[in-house]
């Protein structure tokens, strides 16, 4: 298993790294790769060749130095990109001086459109300072005089009545704190329309791949519920033990991304629908998602769908794990009962979940007993989990937009770094966080900004943000030792 769990972990990191980093720096993906592997390969390999428990040297060590090295690859590729853009940047200025060919276009619009445009700012609402004009965008800098939903409101009537649908107007704050707007050429209007519409829900891929999650959790809980892998060609029906699980977690998962799609359909984003994600190991799926394929309309929107499907996702998870929990067995605890250890699951690991499992099974559950999970608990335990993960308030993770849509952008990728930074922390404390605190660094701390991203949220929001930070606390955090000896767990 902690063989399959590297391979696993190293075509994830593979993946991910080609997708983001690989556009953000020159140094080579497969390097920065083979750095960041470095320790789990380490420690693969001391467990398989010794099986027993990794010394604290060989877990930190190795951690720290290939952090660092990652981070210096890194910058350093980054600042040589910068360089090679400021050197084009530069030579187009220099052809746009002295033109040899014919110049190529850099600005958004037509400098007679720029009369056109200052009369969509009127100085009572937004009174412009400067215009800045760039290849990719128009920026307004200038001084706000009402307030930030009434400004963006009035300004987006008036820049489609005078250029119609050719730029989609962005409204942030800018590096100084104050609120600009940002023109952006809409290269996808002459392409919205409602066939496309349709065809963005392809419901029969969708059904395909939940079809085939739903065999390779059926697999992966057929394995759970104690069915050896040889035994199944001859009795074909004891593949069907698997059901209980596969059921469960797919529920749970599906609910999740529908608290998304729903809320996001609400808000009239056109979003696909949720794609499930087959895994012939380990769990069985890599879970689902959805894609929006428009912007996001502020940060009101930003938030609710961004907490809908945690929230959705933990409601539907907590009668699965009672249920489980109610069916599942008390065993003796020992030195492989963990937090991830479905067969001898050490409760006090998690507030959240020690809690739960002592209100649940009262006084059979003690100081010296695990618990080994009936599949169904099992795919309620995995939706708590999923849930605190989608909760980490880092970059494009659902907790990272909370955080965005709570305190905007900027103060959301300080929160984000930290948030790294606890969480190795803890992976050193219960090594099971570690693969999150691997994951976290590949996740960016930028995510896609609202349309109006500069109207804060009402009290109301606020509040369930708050409880959605405090619900990633209390799923990560150990029981505290008094409260364990009080409740005997």
């Amino acid at each position: 298993m902690t063989f399959w769990l590297l391979i696993f972990l190293g075509i994830f990191t593979y993946y991910t790294l080609r997708r983001t980093v690989a556009k953000v720096t020159k140094t080579p993906f497969w390097l920065l790769w083979l750095v960041l592997m470095a320790p789990p390969i380490i420690w693969t390999g001391w467990t398989i060749r010794y099986g027993t428990q990794l010394p604290s040297a060989l877990v930190v060590w190795p951690l720290i130095v290939c952090f660092l090295l990652y981070w210096i690859l890194f910058e350093w590729g980054r600042n040589d990109l910068k360089q090679r853009k400021n050197q084009s940047q530069a030579l187009q200025i220099q052809s746009a001086i002295h033109p040899t060919v014919e110049s190529v276009p850099v600005r958004p619009i037509e400098p007679m459109e720029e009369s056109q445009l200052r009369s969509c700012f009127p100085w009572s609402v937004y009174y412009i300072h400067n215009i800045e004009y760039r290849p990719q965008a128009v920026i307004c800098r200038g001084q706000l005089r009402t307030s930030a939903t009434k400004a963006y409101k009035q300004i987006k009537e008036n820049i489609e009545t005078q250029f119609g649908d050719r730029f989609i107007l962005i409204f942030q704050e800018g590096f100084n704190g104050k609120p600009i707007f940002l023109l952006v050429p809409n290269h996808q209007h002459k392409k919205a329309n409602s066939a496309q519409a349709e065809q963005l829900t392809r419901p029969g891929l969708a059904l395909l791949l939940l079809g085939a999650t739903l065999l390779t959790t059926t697999l992966v809980g057929a394995r759970i519920a104690g069915i050896q892998a040889n035994s199944i060609p001859s009795n074909p029906a004891l593949i069907l033990q698997g059901l209980p699980y596969a059921l469960s977690l797919i529920s749970i998962l599906a609910i999740h991304e529908m608290g998304h799609y729903l809320t996001a359909r609400f808000y009239k984003i056109r979003t696909t629908l949720p794609y499930f994600i087959p895994m012939p190991f380990f769990l069985g799926t890599f879970g689902a998602f959805i894609q929006m394929r428009s912007p996001v309309p502020n940060r009101k929107a930003l938030f609710d769908i961004s907490i809908a499907g945690p929230f959705a996702g933990f409601l539907a998870s907590l009668p699965f794990l009672i249920w489980g929990l109610i069916n599942s067995e008390v065993v003796p605890m020992d030195e492989k009962a963990r937090l991830l250890n479905t067969d001898a699951l050490n409760p006090s690991n998690s507030i959240l979940i020690g809690l739960v499992s002592k209100l649940t099974l009262g006084s059979q559950l003690s100081s010296n007993m695990a618990i080994d999970l009936h599949p169904v608990a099992v795919a309620g335990f995995l939706g708590i989990i999923v849930t605190a993960l989608n909760l980490m308030p880092v970059g494009q993770l659902d907790g990272g937009h909370i955080v965005h849509a709570m305190f905007g952008q900027k103060t959301a990728m300080v929160i984000g770094q930290i948030a790294r930074l606890l969480l190795l922390l803890l992976s050193l404390i219960q090594s099971e966080y570690l693969l999150w605190a691997i994951y976290l660094i590949f996740v960016r701390l930028t995510d896609e900004p609202a349309l109006n991203d500069v109207t804060e949220l009402d009290n109301k929001r606020d509040i369930f943000g708050l409880l959605a930070i405090a619900l990633l606390i209390l799923i990560v955090m150990p029981l505290p030792q008094t409260i364990a000896r009080l409740l005997n767990i």
